[in-house]
């Protein structure tokens, strides 16, 4: 697992010893990010939110392509350790913040202070309802700056309904058992 490309192109970070902890894989990485550069141009200047974070890998990966800053979500105390220990080696602590709680009392605390993002990541253990939650919830909130982008990863065969949510689907790749569904907010 490595950084890809930006200031920290070729850092490897360090994987989670819990084997229950999925990583998004470097092809599905490099997808993704061809993805945004074509949805956004370029990342400079973007606010990250990346949430059930695990290794931080999506959020870095955003940082060291240029995005402005990031704050990192996982109830898990090793993950949210380990998310620092990745930002510490590839230097990009100064833009980031970690946060170890739960993600939906995590994105009511931020709705409260009245903070905005332009690109979030969600990829939530599969299979156990968490990114249908977490789609109500962001929706329930102010934190999506305008012309913000939602990026679930999830199983390839989950689906997201999408009734009274401020979101719409604009695209869906699958990449064997792992899809990214990405979302933009609706006027």
């Amino acid at each position: 697992m490595r950084v890809i490309s930006g200031t920290a192109k070729g850092r490897h970070l360090a994987p989670p010893a819990d084997r229950r902890v999925r990583p998004t894989t470097d092809r599905i990485k490099e997808a993704l990010f061809s993805i945004l550069t074509s949805f956004f141009g370029d990342l400079d200047r973007l606010s990250v939110l990346d949430l059930f974070a695990g290794t931080g890998s999506l959020g870095i990966e955003a940082l060291s392509r240029g995005a402005a800053k990031a704050v990192f979500i996982d109830n898990n105390k090793v993950s949210a350790a380990l998310v620092k220990e990745n930002l510490r080696s590839t230097g990009l602590s100064g833009s980031a913040e970690v946060i170890q709680a739960d993600v939906i009392q995590a994105l009511a605390k931020l709705d409260n202070q009245n903070r905005k993002f332009d690109l979030v990541f969600a990829d939530p253990p599969y299979g156990m309802g968490l990114a249908d939650k977490f789609l109500d919830k962001i929706s329930a909130t102010t934190l999506l700056a305008e012309g913000a982008l939602v990026v679930v990863e999830s199983g390839a065969k989950e689906n997201f309904p999408l009734e009274e949510r401020c979101l719409r689907q604009i695209d869906r790749r699958v990449y064997g058992d792992t899809a990214l569904t990405f979302f933009a907010t609706t006027d």
